[in-house]
């Protein structure tokens, strides 16, 4: 008859752990449920490879019981948001820092907990999500503490690493659903705060921008009229494209406010829109606090050099849309967001393509918003 091994020390904290946290987050409780917990002597303080969470016994003996259970929440979220996941390519210190930021920030919003004094706190960056970080924290990375007292480890190379990002995806999207699903049916339909918004970030993430430009070029029909009549014989009802009847007004954002970089990346997104819908009709211009163009968007070699760099203001080009009065069309706007807005949203939908580090979604009055994420270091 085989002996029943006594728990560890640290493992009971974490049970203790684990268990106050069910009392005080549906939310967070479940996502708990997901990971895997391992006393190791081999790391510092905690870490994660996106699943299982490490830990240093003596570490988490030295804390008091509220921080012990920030930093057991905070390598979950690290786990839950696929943050191992995320980086790619990206320089891994810089990269964590932006992560770390990311879930001190949701830790700290909570009041509940109280991260470790040397935890990295950044509040005006907290609302944005880890890859806008990133990008942000390349002019400022030498003001944070590089070594970070909480971190996560990266995904192994080749195709073994690619086949367990897979799943581990896949597995964290499944404990997001459910966890979502439980909060909301016992907390007042509430999530924690900060987590929605984190939430919606997650799954704009994973949507290449010029895909949403699909919703918008493709019309739902209410009957037969709408279907590409030529598939009918085959029984396939397939929505016809009418890109080739649909103006696309584009506005690239030449203020002072935009570098050399960001304009490249404008440029290079414009071409991204014509190589993935070729058959687009419309004008482009460039616009700082004053509107230069129509352009052609389809000729690159007969378009002048970007002007601009003074400030910035949104309403000439909008004006100059409406007083066209096109029943249909779209106007798609690259900007970083920082500008004067018109009173009144025009009558064609609006979709803004914003820069890393620009204007939060929530501050845009009309329109979608979607952000270009860099991949690169």
């Amino acid at each position: 008859m085989s002996e029943t091994r006594a728990p560890h020390p640290a493992e009971r904290m974490v049970s203790g752990s684990l268990m106050r946290l069910r009392g005080e987050s549906p939310f967070f409780s479940v996502l708990s449920l997901f990971a895997e917990f391992r006393a190791s002597e081999e790391v510092a303080t905690a870490a994660t490879d996106g699943k299982v969470i490490l830990y240093n016994p003596g570490f988490l003996e030295s804390l008091p019981r509220k921080q012990m259970d920030a930093v057991i929440l905070h390598e979950v979220l690290h786990a839950a948001l696929m943050h191992a996941l995320r980086r790619g390519h990206r320089d891994p210190q810089r990269w964590n820092i932006a992560a770390d930021i990311v879930v001190n920030g949701i830790i700290g919003q909570q009041k509940k907990w109280e991260l470790p004094p040397d935890a990295i706190r950044e509040p005006s960056l907290e609302d944005r999500s880890v890859e806008e970080i990133y990008e942000l924290l390349q002019s400022r990375h030498s003001e944070h503490n590089l070594h970070c007292l909480i971190s996560h480890a990266g995904s192994p190379p080749g195709s073994e690493g690619q086949r367990r990002q897979l799943e581990l995806e896949e597995h964290w999207k499944r404990a997001l659903r459910q966890a979502e699903v439980v909060a909301r049916n016992t907390s007042q339909g509430k999530l924690p705060v900060g987590v929605e918004r984190l939430l919606l970030q997650l799954g704009q993430g994973e949507i290449p921008w010029t895909s949403i430009l699909w919703r918008f070029l493709i019309r739902t029909p209410s009957d037969f009229s709408g279907f590409d009549r030529r598939f009918l014989h085959q029984k396939l009802y397939l929505e016809s494209l009418e890109a080739d009847q649909l103006r696309v007004f584009v506005a690239i954002d030449t203020s002072g406010s935009i570098q050399g970089k960001q304009l490249t990346l404008f440029l290079n997104e414009i071409r991204s829109i014509l190589g993935a819908y070729p058959h687009l009709q419309g004008e482009l211009y460039y616009a700082d606090a004053e509107l230069y163009g129509p352009f052609s968007i389809e000729e690159e070699t007969q378009r002048p050099r970007p002007v601009g760099g003074g400030g910035t203001s949104f309403c000439p080009f909008f004006e100059r849309i409406e007083r066209q009065h096109f029943a249909e069309g779209l106007c798609i706007y690259l900007t970083d967001g920082f500008g004067t807005f018109p009173p009144a949203p025009p009558s064609l939908p609006v979709l803004w393509v914003v820069t890393p580090g620009g204007l939060p979604a929530a501050q845009f009055p009309f329109g979608e918003v979607v952000f270009l994420l860099s991949d690169g270091p």
